[in-house]
This record gives structure tokens, sequence and C-alpha cells, in this order.
């Protein structure tokens, strides 16, 4: 299914679901690129750990993906695997969000995998190979009260994934998305400890979810074991949306 050499892009990850996702594409004999936009520290560190290399770039930005892009070729080669992750929130009422924080948050969530993906998609086609995943929400799938911007930013990405996986598929690319519940992220550090409560309590699982939880998914869909798999959003939320 994929190219002998087994190269990753993840964008965002530095950080939180990013971070866990590069550790475990490591150790399932991924060299990964690790994109982070301001958390360079950090993405040199685990770059170091798990013998990737750290990329900066804002995805938002043409220019800076195709510098990252370069420099991944330069010292890796082609990617064949781009798990688009980089993602900022906002939480607060439609009324008092302002139009350059709506821009910001289509920018990075949206625009940067349309910018990824027309940056990787190229030479996956040349191989006739290559696998896309996309880090959505459930909010995405239903909706969230005071995340309009976000939740319009991930229906994007189901959009895109859905339609990408339809464009592709005749060249040997899977496009799928994971759609992530409640996590254990810096996302999460605005709730109180009652608020977090009552997220698990509404989560049938009963728990809140990990980052190990949503990698270990972007692990299978990455896989050979999902050869057959394309177009799909793969909810990891404990049972949040059904």
């Amino acid at each position: 299914m994929f190219p002998l050499k087994k190269i990753a892009l993840v964008t965002g990850g530095s950080r939180g679901i990013g971070r866990e996702i590069c550790r475990t594409l490591a150790r399932d004999g991924w060299r990964v690129a690790i994109n982070y936009n301001r958390s360079a520290d950090a993405a040199k560190a685990l770059a170091d750990e798990i013998n990737g290399i750290a990329v900066g770039g804002d995805v938002a930005s043409p220019a800076d993906v195709d510098a990252m892009f370069t420099k991944i070729r330069a010292e890796l080669g082609e990617i064949s695997l781009l798990v688009n992750n980089a993602g900022i929130g906002e939480y607060g009422l439609f009324t008092d969000l302002s139009f350059e924080r709506w821009n910001e948050l289509i920018g990075t969530n949206l625009t940067g995998s349309f910018n990824c993906c027309k940056a990787a998609i190229p030479a996956m086609v040349r191989e006739k190979s290559g696998c896309i995943i996309n880090i959505a929400s459930m909010w995405g799938e239903v909706g969230a009260s005071c995340e309009a911007a976000y939740s319009v930013t991930k229906a994007g990405i189901i959009g895109l994934t859905k339609a990408l996986a339809k464009e592709l598929g005749p060249s040997g690319i899977r496009v799928n998305a994971v759609s992530p519940g409640c996590i254990e992220t810096d996302m999460m550090a605005r709730f109180s400890p009652d608020e977090r409560e009552a997220l698990a309590e509404e989560t049938p699982l009963g728990v809140i979810g990990q980052p190990s939880d949503v990698a270990e998914a972007v692990s299978f869909l990455a896989s050979d074991k999902a050869r057959f798999i394309t177009g799909q959003i793969l909810g990891v939320s404990g049972g949040f949306v059904i």
C-alpha cells in the first residue's frame, strides 16, 4: 500500500494529541516530521526522542507550508502519510466572536489542512499510494454551543475528507478522519472540575479520553490493516456522539 519509505508529517505535532500521534507513529516504524508554529523547543525535544525532525511553520501560510515540505524532502524524502492535526479553539458567544478570530480559526484549522493537502498530494498521485488522516472533532459532527467557529472548521474538515476520498481513491490514496470527543489536552483546561465531571458523565463510557486513544486510531488508519477504508469519520468520543 505504501512506498518503501514510511515518512509522515504531523502538523501541530509538538503538544497534546499531536505529540502522542508522533510518538505512536514512530513506534510503528514511521520517520516523523513534527510541525510546530510556536513550540520550537518542545518539537525539537520530541524529534530527538523519536528520531524525527522538527519543521517550523504556520500551516495557514502557503509559503510556510512550501518551505516545510522543501525541508522534509531534503532531509527525509517525500511523505506517504499526512496527519492534519494542527488546530486552535475558541470558547464564547457567537456574537462576541471577532472577524479576526473567526479568520484565525478558519486559517489554522481548515485552510491549514487545504495547504498541506495541496503540497502532499502530487507526490502521492505519482506514487499511486499514500494516506491522509484529518483530525476533526465530534463538534464538527453535531455542533457545540459557544464554539461556533471551531465547529464550522471541523465540519469543513469532515467534508474535505469525504470529497478527497472520492477524488483520490482512483490514485490509491486513502483519506479518513478521526473525530475526537472530550480528550485530556490543554483545551480542557478552561473547564472547572464540576464541568469536567459533567462531561465525563455525559460520555457513555464515563471518562475523559486520553491523547493515546486518538493516536491509536490514527495508527490503525495509517496501517495496511485499514487498506480498504477511505472516506470514513472514526469517532473517538467514548460514545458521546452516536
